[in-house]
């Protein structure tokens, strides 16, 4: 979403979306726009808050919250709070972090490759645990918690579900262990290959590998062609990725003048999309 945009357009967009019947709406989580640093930009959790409370019907996330901006503690409490807000809508979207550029901007660590990766996990664990439990108290390398309360229960139970961001293996083991949905990008080609990577990690752990949602981020950048440019376009990159596994589609919304593929698709193909 186009969170450099003013509030009162960032909230007709979104009301246009859940009147359009789409599934679900999304923010991103930067402090500044990757593709233009200089511009304004809103902070991720804040504003979806914000527009939980204008909206009723949509499901909503942040695709995904990074993993070196809050400890994963003040992240269940921003959670639980936003699904309240929401009346039992958040989905919980997280990735290990990847934007280096934003961390030294902001005074924040940005770790090698590997203690993401280990980060991500303990915060995951961190995650699931406070917000299916009155009390967590955990001790690991990276996060300590002592009797962390998380009062009151989310509006979801046992929790809200999980949207995990991974594209590689030690990632996409975390996915298979706590994830209710798995999203990433990248060609068709890669995605097939993931979820033969998901799946696999499902049968090493029991796991029916069906009770994972697969999920693409649209990022019109990394797609070989803009799927709005027609609603044969939208549909031609819906066959290709389905046929890849993929059964949930997160798009990039589109630009002013491709409004109205928007709302043809969204009239053609509600069973396929989610945005």
């Amino acid at each position: 979403m186009d969170q450099n945009l003013p509030w009162q357009t960032l909230v007709e967009r979104w009301r246009l979306f859940e009147e359009l019947g789409f599934d679900s709406a999304w923010d991103c989580d930067h402090f500044i726009q990757p593709s233009r640093p200089t511009g304004p930009y809103f902070e991720a959790w804040t504003l979806l808050a914000g527009l939980a409370a204008v909206t009723s019907r949509i499901r909503i996330g942040v695709l995904v919250t990074s993993n070196t901006f809050r400890h994963p503690s003040l992240l269940a409490k921003e959670a639980m709070t936003v699904d309240h807000i929401s009346n039992g809508r958040l989905d919980l979207g997280l990735g290990a972090g990847w934007y280096e550029p934003e961390h030294p901007m902001f005074g924040l660590d940005f770790a090698e490759p590997r203690e993401l990766v280990e980060r991500f996990k303990e915060a995951v664990h961190i995650l699931d645990a406070t917000l299916r439990n009155d009390t967590t108290s955990y001790q690991g390398t990276f996060y300590q918690l002592k009797d962390a309360t998380m009062r009151p229960r989310p509006v979801q139970q046992p929790r809200p579900p999980f949207v995990l961001a991974a594209h590689k293996p030690k990632m996409l083991r975390i996915v298979a262990e706590y994830a209710e949905t798995w999203n990433s990008f990248g060609t068709p080609d890669e995605m097939r290959e993931r979820n033969a990577i998901l799946d696999a990690h499902c049968g090493d752990i029991g796991r029916n590998p069906k009770t994972i949602v697969r999920s693409l981020y649209g990022w019109a950048a990394m797609m070989p062609s803009d799927p709005w440019d027609s609603v044969d376009a939208f549909q031609d990159m819906v066959g290709r990725y389905s046929e890849a596994g993929v059964n949930e589609f997160l798009i990039d919304q589109p630009r002013p003048e491709q409004q109205a593929v928007l709302e043809r698709v969204a009239e053609g193909l509600p069973s396929l999309v989610r945005r």
